[in-house]
């Protein structure tokens, strides 16, 4: 099976750098050293107290997944925000659209070369998380499904930064359009919710006095399924429900009042997890598109009658100049 030529370069400029190694080196560095303090801190305890709180190794578990899933939320737009664009500053994508390579083998190279390197830094850190599995708590499934959260939000990130990648010709405008999109599914999402959830509190206070009743009636309405393409939304329902806090019903009706159990909040992870893998497909494929040069028909077909119009434009110049070249040899053979 051949490899992607482009992932394929990639993959040699990052192992032959020092950075990937320095980088695991101390990400996995800070997390071990969390690790074993929080295991030194639990036995110590148990000399002098003689319990075992379980509950520090569910706490690192979640501390330890939460910067990874953060990480590759936010570092993935940068390594993928360049991708197309940088070629385009560098002048070298024409040169690549020249050879055989297809357009989104350019563009899936580039994305897995970067989806490459932060899945290793995930890896690489699992064993820190595997200390929960010496009290127990957590399942090789939670574990499993861990990692299908952490593909996810990789997927949807970096789809959005070649997504961005691939329409502008400036790195600085891909990489600050990345990070507002990201910004406004985390952020955006949670404060339109917020707002509407505060609006529904207000409207029933003007007609109830107790405040008890007002808490429970209060919703954020139909504005509640727009976070299901908020990435950050969907990790913290799983974790919590991985470390026994609550289900996914329970995290929604403390962040945003009650709601009723439907289809979708039953199936919340599931659901969100193929959306957002959903969206992050389709601007690949946009981003695959917006790549691919419009040659010969598909030009013409592109702009209708004033593509035709400006072809036989440009076959008419050639025309009289290719006259006036027999038109200037005649007169200086004579």
């Amino acid at each position: 099976m051949k490899m992607n030529p482009v992932y394929k370069r990639e993959l040699k400029v990052s192992s032959r750098s020092i950075r990937m190694a320095m980088v695991l080196l101390i990400f996995n560095g800070i997390l071990s050293a969390v690790a074993l303090f929080n295991m030194y801190s639990v036995v110590d305890q148990v000399k002098m107290t003689a319990e075992i709180q379980y509950s520090r190794f569910l706490e690192l578990y979640v501390f330890v997944a939460s910067i990874e899933f953060a990480m590759l939320m936010f570092i993935m737009p940068a390594m993928t925000s360049n991708s197309i664009s940088g070629e385009r500053e560098r002048q070298t994508l024409d040169l690549m659209l020249t050879t055989t390579m297809k357009p989104g083998e350019i563009v899936l190279g580039k994305l897995a070369a970067a989806f490459t390197s932060m899945l290793l830094l995930v890896l690489s850190s699992f064993p820190a998380l595997a200390l929960v599995f010496v009290y127990g708590g957590i399942t090789v499934t939670d574990m499993a499904l861990l990692l299908l959260c952490f593909v996810t939000v990789a997927l949807l990130s970096g789809g959005i930064g070649v997504f961005f990648s691939s329409l502008f010709k400036r790195s600085t405008m891909a990489n600050v359009c990345s990070y507002v999109t990201i910004v406004f599914l985390v952020a955006g999402t949670y404060a339109v919710n917020l707002f509407t959830y505060r609006m529904s509190q207000n409207e029933i206070s003007s007609y109830m006095t107790a405040v008890d009743s007002v808490t429970r009636q209060a919703t954020s309405g139909g504005s509640l399924y727009l976070l299901l393409m908020n990435p950050a939304v969907t990790f913290y329902a799983m974790i919590n429900k991985q470390a026994g806090n609550s289900d996914v019903a329970g995290t929604l009706e403390q962040l945003f009042g009650s709601h009723p159990e439907n289809f979708i909040i039953e199936h919340w992870t599931g659901l969100s997890i193929f959306l957002q893998i959903a969206a992050a497909v389709i601007l690949i494929a946009i981003a695959v598109s917006a790549v691919t040069p419009i040659r010969g028909a598909g030009r013409t077909g592109g702009r209708g009658r004033a593509g035709k119009q400006e072809l036989q434009d440009r076959e008419n110049d050639r025309e009289n100049h290719r006259k006036n070249d027999r038109r200037k040899g005649g007169r200086d053979h004579a």
